[in-house]
């Protein structure tokens, strides 16, 4: 039985009703007129060969697409993915400087900068967006046999997270607590996503929460179901993750900053094309080519806009993930086309 989101919880009837989602191609930060048609090349980038921190879901095609098409190339970059767990495993790589930008979900950007644990670092930027969530993309899946009606009958189970402090949590809460789920009442346990199928089946979790292809894959092998559309009411259309690197790295390489944003427009902008992703995911996630082709798909925006980020912190406010208030703007690298 599938359930997307009920009524969304009362504290953020009044939050969501009155923040504004503007477009992926409208007024944003990242990404004017001339970057959309594909400006040429700025100035050479100070460091041309760069390490980004990157997960194997679909969410980072784009990057794979630059790479692939030559975009980072024609910027005179050279890019070298290295496997990170998740933005939150992520953000010390980046701060120690074993990463120069990090894929990573805007939850972990923003509770690291909130903590100041870039502080060393001048703090976290953020240079590029990358995924922002469409119903079926998020899914709290268990197994078929486990005689699941409702979401309440996730009271009492545990839920396996990949991390903490991320967007997995956040979406999870907010979309639990919208079909009267008493939080409390609910166990979530840490683990790798690639890890959350097998542990379904062996029971030592009642349920994970998986981004795909993991959501295929469990699926087409295991026949797993899900329990609930996380990506749904209250966290309906919301950003989930994007690039980042640390205000050191910014102010001392700006051509390269610059030069990386021109090549992800263009990686964004051909990722809307679901079968050129299909046939990168077979490669960088390791699925074979039927899951790919039935993977669920979220929308790859062109611009870092600010108004979507800043719904980000407001329901990490309303559910603990933040203490205080949080501006996202001054974490925003804007972006240079020439």
């Amino acid at each position: 039985m599938i359930r997307r989101s009920g009524r969304p919880a009362r504290t953020l009837t009044g939050l969501l009703t009155a923040v504004v989602l503007l477009t992926a191609s409208g007024c944003g930060l990242l990404g004017d007129a001339d970057a959309e048609s594909g400006a040429a090349a700025g100035p050479a980038p100070e460091k041309a060969k760069i390490k980004i921190g990157l997960l194997p879901i679909v969410d980072v095609a784009s990057v794979h697409i630059a790479i692939k098409k030559g975009y980072f190339n024609e910027e005179g970059l050279e890019v070298e993915p290295v496997t990170v767990q998740g933005g939150a495993a992520a953000i010390p790589a980046l701060i120690n400087g074993d990463l120069d930008v990090t894929f990573g979900n805007w939850v972990s950007f923003f509770a690291a900068q909130a903590k100041d644990d870039a502080k060393s670092a001048d703090g976290l930027k953020l240079i590029a967006d990358g995924y922002q969530a469409k119903t079926g993309m998020f899914m709290i899946l268990g197994k078929a046999n486990s005689g699941f009606k409702s979401p309440r009958d996730l009271e009492g189970k545990t839920i396996a997270l990949n991390t903490f402090n991320n967007i997995a949590e956040l979406t999870a809460k907010a979309t639990l607590e919208g079909n009267d789920v008493d939080l409390n009442k609910v166990t979530f346990k840490a683990m790798p996503m690639p890890d959350m199928e097998a542990a379904i089946e062996s029971g030592v979790v009642d349920a994970g929460f998986m981004s795909e292809p993991f959501i295929t894959r469990a699926q087409r092998n295991a026949g797993q179901i899900p329990f609930l559309y996380a990506a749904s009411g209250p966290t309906d259309g919301i950003p989930i993750a994007g690039y980042g690197t640390t205000g050191k790295f910014a102010q001392q390489n700006p051509n390269t900053v610059a030069a990386f944003q021109r090549a992800m427009v263009k990686g964004q902008r051909d990722a809307a094309d679901h079968a050129t992703v299909q046939s990168l995911l077979v490669d960088y996630a390791k699925v074979d080519r039927d899951t790919a082709t039935l993977v669920h798909f979220g929308e790859y925006p062109t611009s870092l806009d600010l108004s979507r980020l800043q719904r980000v912190s407001n329901l990490m406010r309303t559910y603990g993930l933040l203490q205080n208030d949080f501006d996202v703007k001054p974490m925003l690298v804007t972006g240079r086309t020439g």
